[in-house]
């Protein structure tokens, strides 16, 4: 009996160490790739820094290769890359935030069994057909918009691009946002009520506080989606470098940047190629600075949350 019991136990531990092996197997394929995709870019962006100047790459205000005196300022390549993205935030995380607390709080599960599947088909329509949609629907009607308003917007503009990247990016904010509003304790909803708050209250005091960690990766998320989106902007915004506060102005982003210079037909160590690898390892860091101030907002908001639910 005794020597059973033993025998189990080892089996038991066997499974137990298999298991941690290959999660740490996992672990190390994941860190492993991510350093793998770092020194890729990183070696051919030290050529390329070797030839152009690294200073007047990420301050300098015109981007012109492939001319007779190429100039690599890629400024007005981020500058457009911020604005897109900051346009597209703009729409999707009140939208896809409103939704979520709409579907968990308020509606009725027939009516959240309707809404969630006919939210989440738009994460399933390809890039292409967003850039159709804005460039044939979106942009003329901010055209129309801005004339009314005696403003003059081009028919590729960042505005554009943006409004339609931020619906694109709504059921990523909005099913994760649901998931994680949906997760919080209904002793807590429970408590506040009896407390005397009421629905809306609870929502905005208790519910959204203890949610927020994962309202920001979700967030996060769909930063990181809208930063890496090419197909919308080519088609909506255009492939002009351009310096402007104007979201009615045309720009381009580095993601749209980087395929142009990647399928032209120069050398594939030419500056103009090399540029390609220079944007994507300046993006790479902006991306890792971003997820590092997210991490160190959601560890914070969990300290204080903790110390006043204690």
């Amino acid at each position: 009996m005794k020597h059973s019991f033993t025998s189990k136990n080892k089996n038991t531990q066997l499974k137990e160490d298999a298991i941690k092996t290959l999660l740490i197997v996992a672990s190390t394929i994941s860190i492993l790739t991510t350093f793998g995709i770092l020194f890729s870019i990183l070696f051919e962006a030290i050529e390329f820094f070797k030839m152009k100047s690294f200073w007047y790459f990420i301050s300098g205000t015109e981007w012109s290769p492939g001319t007779e005196n190429s100039k690599f300022g890629a400024l007005p390549i981020f500058a457009g890359t911020f604005m897109i993205t900051a346009i597209a935030l703009s729409v999707a995380i009140p939208v896809g935030l409103g939704s979520a607390i709409y579907m968990s709080e308020y509606a009725s599960l027939q009516t959240r069994d309707f809404l969630k599947p006919m939210l989440e088909v738009l994460a399933g329509i390809p890039t292409v057909v967003y850039g159709f949609f804005a460039a044939i629907t979106v942009a003329p009607l901010i055209v129309k918009g801005a004339a009314f308003f005696g403003l003059e917007a081009t028919f590729n503009s960042a505005l554009a691009s943006g409004v339609v990247m931020g619906i694109m990016i709504i059921p990523v904010i909005s099913s994760l946002s649901d998931d994680v509003i949906r997760a919080v304790p209904d002793s807590q909803r429970k408590a506040a009520l009896g407390l005397g708050l009421t629905q809306a209250e609870t929502i905005r005091d208790i519910v959204i506080p203890s949610a927020l960690p994962g309202i920001i990766s979700a967030s996060l998320l769909g930063l990181s989606k809208a930063l890496g989106e090419t197909m919308i902007v080519v088609m909506a915004a255009g492939l002009r470098p351009n310096l402007s506060w104007n979201p009615l102005d045309d720009m381009t982003t580095v993601t749209v940047r980087i395929v142009d210079a990647l399928v032209g037909d120069q050398a594939f160590n030419s500056p103009e190629t090399l540029s390609a690898f220079g944007l994507g390892l300046i993006l790479f860091f902006v991306t890792l600075v971003l997820n590092i101030i997210s991490l160190n907002l959601i560890r914070k908001f969990k300290e204080k949350y903790k110390v006043n639910t204690l």
